[in-house]
């Protein structure tokens, strides 16, 4: 058996050809949605990303404001600008980039974010909203994920997911998300780890496995039940090599997978503005856009 390959490419540019949508909609009635970065110190891998995005928000007509603060930067100083962020009325989105140097503590910026400007989704009250079903930014690489099945027309409704890994940015927060009542969720959803003895017994299993534990190569073939799909989320980067925690045979047996490189990632970005554009749409007018 070969598996259906799952690209996150076309996924990406659907949400992004309606973000870009939306975000015309704004600037013709006068408002420039704007997403705003953070980047500490001079790692080059954040600086990429952060050129990545600003090069993504000049496409779709977003202004992209952005601050660098020095690696000797205090946490003081990172939550000033965060608070210079959070005040400007013109500023709908805002990150910081992860990782932060070392003497700084990133989820305590991450609280001082308003979070109706938290575009990766992940303050505490937004992932409060998510578990109780309320409006809000969603976390990114879920509701990419989510998106990716729903482009494809993989049945997630009354099919058992089960997710290997169980961290506040991934495995818990895709877990609420495709339990909700929606036609693209309303799935059975066990969430395992790897301190669990066991954890293949339940992957085996799965309908649909989504591998989020940051483990490379730890979904091997014989963890799959045959025909399942498998979405690859989690990764580890050793050096600038990208290694996924889904061993490439797995694609033997599965019925549709993401590919190594280029699956969850490009969605992952997409819904970042799809957060900023939905943020400037209901500051503007309290409805939701894209």
């Amino acid at each position: 058996m070969s598996a259906r390959l799952l690209p996150g490419a076309p996924v990406a540019e659907a949400v992004l050809a309606e973000t870009a949508a939306a975000a015309a909609d704004l600037r013709a009635r006068g408002v420039t949605p704007s997403l705003a970065t953070i980047l500490v110190g001079d790692d080059e891998a954040s600086a990429g990303y952060i050129r990545i995005k600003q090069r993504q928000a000049a496409e779709l007509g977003f202004a992209s404001p952005h601050e660098h603060l020095p690696a000797t930067a205090t946490q003081a100083d990172l939550e000033q600008a965060i608070g210079r962020f959070n005040a400007d009325p013109a500023v709908h989105g805002l990150l910081v980039q992860y990782p932060v140097p070392a003497h700084m503590d990133y989820d305590a910026a991450l609280q001082r974010i308003d979070p109706d400007k938290d575009v990766d989704g992940m303050h505490p009250l937004n992932m409060g909203r998510l578990a109780v079903g309320l409006p809000g930014p969603l976390p990114c690489t879920p509701a990419g994920i989510e998106a990716l099945l729903a482009h494809y027309e993989i049945p997630v409704a009354g099919r058992e997911v089960v997710i290997l890994g169980r961290g506040a940015t991934l495995g818990r927060p895709l877990a609420m998300l495709l339990a909700q009542k929606r036609p693209t969720a309303n799935a059975a959803v066990t969430v395992v780890h790897t301190g669990v003895p066991d954890w293949d017994r339940y992957t085996r299993r799965a309908d649909i496995l989504v591998a989020a534990a940051g483990v490379p190569g730890i979904i091997r073939p014989e963890h799959v039940r045959p025909g399942a799909v498998v979405v690859g989320a989690g990764v580890r980067y050793e050096g600038r090599r990208l290694l996924p925690d889904v061993d490439e045979a797995c694609a033997e047996v599965a019925g549709a997978i993401t590919p190594r490189v280029g699956g969850v990632g490009p969605t992952t970005v997409a819904m970042l503005f799809r957060n900023a554009v939905r943020a400037a749409a209901v500051r503007t007018d309290g409805r939701h856009a894209g």
